[in-house]
Parts: structure tokens; C-alpha cells; sequence
């Protein structure tokens, strides 16, 4: 019964928490856009893409779900609250931080800066991490 409670647990934490952390990582980056629109309106499109980047790990965090969400938690209960809480606080964590990062890169478009590819790179490096825990979890 244990096991169950823990397997449970584990999916839910896995996908709650990426998703809390997409929905903050695009909230910091609109919410950059939105004021950038003010001031080069003509950008839009790329505030957009950059805005749109942290909605990733919500995305890894659903396909693990769904991946684990037929296995037999009886058995497995304890391995998946493990996977669970390690692949949804990583992507929570880099969603957020990559969200800061293209906040500072829609401020630098919208200033008239060549910055749009150098944010993209940027903001591949905490996504890298997510990418990893998912990897981590298919692999489990």
C-alpha cells in the first residue's frame, strides 16, 4: 500500500512540478515581453520563441509521466517517487532560471541589441539539465 502511495506521489510530483515551473519560467519571460512590447513593438515574434522556451520542461515532465505511468507500483512505488521528485524539481528549477534568462534577452532585443541567438544558446544551458533528468528517467 506503501508502494502505491509512493508511486502516486511520485507521478504526481512529477509532473506538478515541472508544470509550476513552466508556467513560472513563461510568466517571467511575458512579462518581460509585454513590457518590451512598449518599447520596439516590431520584435514581437522574437519575444514570442523566447517567451515560449521555458514551456519545455512541462513538456519532459508530461512525457515522463506518461512513460512511467504504466509501470507496476506495487513493486516500483519507492523508485518512482525517487524519479518523480528528481525530474520534477529539475524541471522546475531550470524552467524558472530559463526564464530569467530570456527575460534578460527580450530586455536586450526590445534595446535594439544582436542578442536573439546568443539567448537561444543561453537559455539551451538550464534546459540541458531538464533534457538530462528526463533522459535519467526513460533510462531508470
Amino acid at each position: 500500500m506503501l508502494n502505491l502511495i509512493l508511486g502516486y506521489l511520485g507521478l504526481g510530483l512529477m509532473l506538478g512540478l515541472a508544470g509550476v515551473g513552466s508556467s513560472i519560467g513563461t510568466t517571467i519571460a511575458g512579462n518581460a515581453a509585454e513590457g518590451a512590447l512598449k518599447n520596439n513593438p516590431e520584435k514581437s515574434s522574437s519575444y514570442m520563441i523566447l517567451s515560449a522556451l521555458p514551456a519545455t520542461q512541462g513538456l519532459y515532465g508530461f512525457l515522463a509521466f506518461i512513460l512511467w505511468l504504466g509501470r507496476d507500483f506495487a513493486d516500483q512505488g519507492l523508485k518512482l517517487f525517487g524519479v518523480g521528485i528528481s525530474v520534477g524539481l529539475v524541471c522546475m528549477i531550470s524552467a524558472i532560471r530559463q526564464g530569467q534568462v530570456c527575460a534578460n534577452g527580450i530586455i536586450g532585443v526590445s534595446q535594439g541589441h544582436n542578442v536573439m541567438t546568443n539567448t537561444m544558446i543561453y537559455a539551451a544551458l538550464p534546459e540541458f539539465y531538464a533534457i538530462l533528468s528526463l533522459i535519467a528517467a526513460i533510462m531508470i
